[in-house]
């Protein structure tokens, strides 16, 4: 076997080599990794499966760049891209010093296989057979250095690509960046101006309030001087004057009214003489909402009241319709605020003869009633304070307090705790007041909630219960509901 020289490799190493031709592109920056297997053939050795390849690096940069782009601030999103920007510029350069040592690796290789030819023509035999051997690997190298040279080439390409999108996108995310900047300044000088808007507003309101509470404190100042000389002096002011005007009008009106009725009283009483009528009895009492009226004999050949048949009548004022009132068949009979300004009528019969009295006018509302009534209106809930002395018809003989809720849908009777009956006004509910019963007439009122039960109530005084009636029927009336007495609808035309 001939043996190469030391003298002929030293010839070789200073033997000018041709150049490589200049557009030989290298596809990698390493010289490849093999080994000669057997029968010395090249055998390609894998790479580390962990170490990614710098196409799949970008891939999956580009991605978590994409993924993030949705969540990130316009300023973290612009630092990102001219980060990928830098690491594309990066990227290019390392592109291209992979470019020349690839251009290097195809130099070495053109030497390699030129010296090996100029050994080839000096040996001969098993060495020649060698040589021609490396020759072949020699060439099986540039086969695989060209190889990975196009793969070099795209994934040059697309780094420029990558580098251009990148560029792009941070010219629009710088672009972006001014934008909500220069809108964030103009948001931040719109709040300035309206926080001094409202400084300003509230210093011009603090100073007017320090003037308005000058004056007033200066007003005041003279009241109280001004009341402070009226006592002094022992001076009763202008109020307490008119009201004790008003009240000494108050008694002279209530003597006159006393008065006016005694004299009409007697004027009927003359009438009936004059007219040869029977003059038995008289009805007794104010004729006023809040009290009762009797029937008094006023002869002693007056029969007993408890042998006659009694009804009593209201008859309008104005038409002189004649309407019964039904239940009301005792000799004692409290108005009620529908026989308010209506004139009432009472027959007596007994023995076939009748008997009619008259009041001598229309009843009279109960002085300050409506104005109370009015202010209770707008409470949600009103509660009485009453006794129960009847229920179904049957006398209770417990004087318990009870309490009685008036509201604006519905009624409801109540004992501490227990809730006796609550019922929603309907067209089956019945509420008047007593017809009939005694002195106590003015206090009590009749309350039907539904068919199968009834209670008699009574109150504390007569503004109560006519309270109590004249709310529940502004209630129901709201309601579209008229609540009456029974068979008081029909008179009234419901």
């Amino acid at each position: 076997m001939t043996r190469v020289s030391r003298n002929f490799s030293d010839t070789v190493e200073k033997e000018a080599l041709p150049a490589v031709s200049a557009d030989v592109i290298f596809a990698s920056s390493r010289f490849p990794n093999y080994k000669i297997g057997a029968n010395n053939h090249i055998v390609n050795v894998k790479g580390d499966p962990k170490v990614l390849s710098m196409k799949e690096i970008v891939a999956r940069e580009t991605a978590l760049l994409l993924e993030q782009q949705n969540r990130l601030s316009v300023r973290d999103l612009a630092n990102k891209f001219e980060k990928g920007l830098a690491a594309a510029a990066k990227l290019s350069e390392e592109a291209r010093l992979r470019e020349a040592a690839s251009l290097e690796k195809h130099v070495l290789l053109k030497k390699l296989r030129d010296a090996l030819e100029s050994l080839k023509g000096h040996v001969a035999g098993r060495n020649k057979d060698d040589v021609e051997e490396a020759i072949a690997m020699v060439e099986a190298l540039a086969v695989q250095l060209t190889q990975r040279e196009g793969e070099l080439i795209q994934e040059k390409t697309e780094v420029k690509k990558l580098a251009t999108f990148l560029k792009q996108a941070s010219e629009d995310a710088k672009k972006l960046a001014d934008e909500e900047r220069a809108f964030a300044r103009a948001e931040i000088e719109n709040a300035r101006a309206a926080v001094q808007r409202v400084e300003e507003a509230l210093q011009e309101k603090e100073q007017m309030s320090r003037a308005s509470g000058k004056q007033d404190l200066e007003e005041l100042m003279k009241e109280v001087q001004e009341a402070r000389r009226i006592k002094m002096l022992h001076q009763p002011s202008k109020v307490m004057d008119m009201e004790h005007e008003l009240r000494a009008l108050r008694v002279q009106l209530a003597e006159k009214s006393k008065h006016s009725l005694l004299l009409q009283k007697e004027l009927a009483r003359s009438k009936r003489v004059k007219e040869n009528l029977s003059h038995l009895y008289e009805l007794d009492g104010a004729e006023v909402l809040g009290s009762y009226l009797r029937i008094k004999p006023c002869s002693d050949i007056a029969p007993e009241l408890s042998k006659c048949a009694i009804q009593w009548y209201r008859i309008s004022s104005e038409g002189g319709k004649k309407e019964l009132i039904s239940g009301a068949r005792k000799s004692v009979y409290a108005p009620e605020p529908f026989d308010v300004g209506r004139i009432l009528q009472v027959e007596i019969i007994y023995d076939g003869q009748l008997i009619m009295l008259t009041t001598t006018g229309a009843i009279d509302p109960a002085a300050g009633l409506g104005n109370y009534v009015e202010a209770l209106v707008w409470k949600h809930d009103v509660e009485f304070n009453v006794v129960v002395t009847q229920m179904n018809g049957v006398d209770q003989p417990s004087e318990s307090i009870h309490v009685l809720h008036v509201g604006k849908m519905r009624m409801k009777l109540c004992k501490g705790k227990a809730t006796i009956a609550k019922e929603y006004y309907s067209g089956l509910m019945q509420l008047c007041g007593v017809r009939g019963g005694g002195n106590a007439a003015a206090q009590a009122l009749f309350w039907q909630a539904k068919k199968e039960f009834s209670v008699v109530l009574a109150f504390e005084s007569e503004r109560d219960r006519n309270a109590a009636i004249m709310l529940a029927r502004r209630f129901a009336f709201d309601c579209n509901i008229m609540l009456a007495g029974p068979d008081d609808r029909a008179s009234l035309g419901t």
